[in-house]
């Protein structure tokens, strides 16, 4: 694991097109910002760790009426 100290409004990069930039901090906690590509999934891990135990029926494509 790499461990970086940030400072408000510094930003890391991961890869060439994800930013997160320290946007503030409050006592234990810090408020992060994410810029990436529309196609990264971005998820909070708990959210993800539901998802993942969850069982979601699949979706079916809805019919638009014609015109």
């Amino acid at each position: 694991m790499l461990i970086l100290t940030r400072r408000i409004d510094e930003t890391l990069m991961i890869g060439d097109d994800i930013q997160v930039t320290v946007r503030g901090i409050k006592g234990s906690q810090i408020s992060i910002g994410i810029e990436a590509p529309k196609a990264v999934a971005v998820m909070r891990e708990e959210l993800l760790t539901h998802d993942r135990n969850q069982t979601i029926p699949p979706a079916h494509p809805t019919r638009v009426p014609a015109a």
